[in-house]
């Protein structure tokens, strides 16, 4: 809106969508029984290899692991740094600093991997790829890679996902309020729009 210096009023200018930006808070835990489901407790991305070469930052911490062993996304993209289970590991265990073991016996484990997270300066400037990844921009700076659960670095939880942060109840109070804001708008244009029609009809 403007303000009249004169009078100091504010006018509105009507409704419009000003701009829009991603909510990257961090959802409610959701408790699952696959050894490779991860979130992240606190800031941070997984590194997703993407097929173009780049580098792919992502929240969802579902992973599969492929016919090779190699633990990616449901769309077989790896996991950065790239994570091997061998065949004779029986189960996977994942500590809140991303280090990977493999129990090949209840006495016996090996370590398969170190999960990294990326951090940025502003995560609002990561660009939307689709597929629950985002790319780097020159907005959200380049990715601070360090290992989980350390500085500002979030932890990682095995065998949880992270659920949705969007507030449905809340979303809805806010579209239903620019609605009736536009509604309002589209009043005001309809009465002025009246007012001229009975001003021509008086002049003739």
């Amino acid at each position: 809106s403007d303000v009249c210096s004169s009078d100091l009023i504010q006018r509105g200018m009507g409704v419009k969508v000003s701009g829009t930006q991603r909510n990257f808070e961090m959802g409610s835990p959701v408790h699952t029984s696959r050894d490779l489901d991860m979130m992240v407790r606190g800031d941070g991305f997984f590194m997703i290899g993407m097929p173009t070469g780049e580098t792919g930052y992502s929240r969802d911490g579902s992973f599969y692991k492929s016919a090779t062993g190699r633990v990616e996304t449901i769309d077989g993209y790896p996991l950065q740094p790239e994570i091997i289970v061998p065949p004779n590991i029986k189960k996977i265990e994942i500590s809140d600093n991303g280090t990977v073991w493999g129990l090949i016996s209840e006495a016996e484990r090996t370590q398969l991997g170190q999960i990294q997270l990326a951090t940025f300066i502003n995560n609002a400037g990561l660009k939307a790829h689709g597929k629950n990844l985002y790319l780097a921009t020159e907005a959200s700076g380049q990715a601070n890679v360090g290992t989980p659960n350390t500085g500002t670095t979030g932890a990682i939880m095995q065998n949880y996902i992270e659920s949705s942060n969007v507030d449905v109840v809340h979303e809805m109070t806010d579209m239903i309020t620019a609605q009736r804001a536009f509604e309002m708008n589209s009043k005001v244009i309809q009465t002025v729009d009246q007012l001229l029609q009975n001003t021509n009809t008086v002049i003739r």
